[in-house]
């Protein structure tokens, strides 16, 4: 067999299969494996498979995945962000919609110190939907901001799909976390101003909470500030150049560890349970990871980038005509595929044609999270509107789609804002230190 045909039908069998729900990092790795065992022999892909696996977890970029998954499920299980939580209600929870506003600006937050969208969902979920029922807030916008709020964990740093992205595409991971810094406000702020319009316009939406004193806020700050100089440590730590991303994921962690301490809120089971589910998100990540560079490996030896890249040049289309279509094709591979496997199965097909159109690799990055977030949202997998199910077992899936369905169209609109305007993520890592 040709293996061109070769490539092309490793990509149709790859489709076919994740429409088959077979987990991602196993098709990768089955067809990556098989089509290297035609094209080279049994005992050479052996060897790939052999030095993948080891050059991918003794990668020193990568470590900073499982500590900041282990920073995210710290903070879940010590309930550290209760007090992220309180300080938000009690500054904005008087808006219209203000639970629902309280509810964006916490996934935010939690998202900055976790870059866990599942553990934002569930974690605010379980805060402050009670509090939602209490004042019989609309379902629909219930559910749908908080499954929305929970796509900011991956936008605002520190972020684990751009670590992967940055590893596999050798992007600064520095500026890329940086770089999401602006599109995430603007986000947060678009789902803030959208509910409070909405509820503006119809007051049965959502009502405004109860109005504090300003020592009750100044108190709830006062709580928050531990946390918060952890987030600006890290942060400013990477924006300064005083330490690296994968520096700062420890320090996150150990900083995290201490106020969890410091605090009395880590006893020995949730340390356990920190641990335990740190180990099984990070081994999901890394099957992923030796299934994706199987997989690139096997479609540059068939000269299927090449040629895909030589085919999209020799349409003479403009650069912005690509991402129009790169758009499409990802909300519809977001109907069938996770954030991870929506990722590292279309990376290395479209990122060397975003190179080879002058895009550069830092807004190309946060285009595709801005894009992965969407996916999140959109049926039929819609992983945070399954995991808000969860929380929430007597909301119908379609209404908690329906109320999704605001917050995608805010999204799509900083699609339109970052590719118009794409200063708006690069402005920020350019005055990096």
């Amino acid at each position: 067999m040709d293996p061109f045909v070769l490539g092309i039908l490793s990509i149709i069998l790859m489709i076919a299969l994740t429409f088959m729900g077979v987990p991602i990092a196993l098709a990768l790795l089955a067809i990556g494996a098989a089509g290297n065992i035609y094209l080279m022999g049994l005992p050479q892909t052996a060897m790939q498979v052999h030095m993948i696996t080891w050059e991918t977890g003794t990668n020193f970029l990568l470590i900073a995945v499982p500590l900041f998954v282990f920073m995210g499920q710290l903070v879940y299980h010590t309930q550290i962000a209760s007090d992220l939580y309180d300080f938000v209600h009690k500054w904005f929870g008087r808006l219209p919609g203000g639970l629902a506003v309280t509810g964006v600006f916490t996934s935010a937050g939690f998202g900055a110190v976790t870059g866990s969208s599942v553990a934002a969902i569930a974690t605010m979920g379980i805060m402050v939907m009670p509090e939602m029922k209490k004042y019989k807030y609309n379902l629909q916008l219930a559910t749908g901001s908080l499954a929305s709020a929970g796509t900011l964990a991956i936008m605002i740093p520190p972020s684990i799909p751009m670590v992967i992205y940055g590893v596999w595409t050798e992007t600064s991971i520095g500026k890329l976390f940086i770089a999401g810094v602006i599109p995430g406000i603007l986000l947060a702020a678009g789902f803030c101003a959208m509910i409070v319009v909405r509820c503006l316009m119809d007051r049965q939406l959502g009502p405004a909470g109860p109005v504090y004193s300003w020592t009750e806020r100044l108190t709830a700050l006062t709580k928050l500030m531990p946390t918060a100089i952890i987030f600006i440590i890290v942060l400013g730590g990477i924006y300064g150049g005083v330490f690296t991303p994968t520096e700062a994921s420890a320090i996150g962690a150990v900083g995290v560890l201490a106020v969890a301490l410091a605090m009395r809120r880590l006893t020995v089971k949730r340390l356990k349970e920190s641990l335990w589910q740190t180990g099984e998100i990070s081994a999901m990540i890394y099957a992923i990871l030796i299934g994706g560079v199987m997989f690139s490996r096997l479609l540059v030896q068939t000269d299927v980038t090449p040629a895909l890249v030589n085919y999209i040049a020799s349409l003479q289309v403009s650069p912005h005509s690509v991402i129009f279509l790169f758009s499409i094709m990802f909300l519809l591979l977001g109907a069938v595929l996770d954030t991870f496997g929506m990722l590292i199965l279309t990376l290395p097909l479209v990122f060397p044609i975003c190179r080879n159109l002058g895009f550069d690799p830092v807004w190309f990055g946060i285009y595709m999270t801005v894009m992965m977030e969407i996916a999140m949202l959109t049926p039929p997998i819609g992983l945070n509107v399954f995991v808000m199910q969860r929380v929430t077992p007597e909301v119908p899936l379609s209404e908690i789609f329906r109320g999704v369905l605001p917050f995608v169209i805010i999204c799509l609109l900083l699609v339109v804002l970052i590719v118009a305007f794409p200063q708006l993520a690069l402005w920020l890592p350019s005055t990096m230190g």
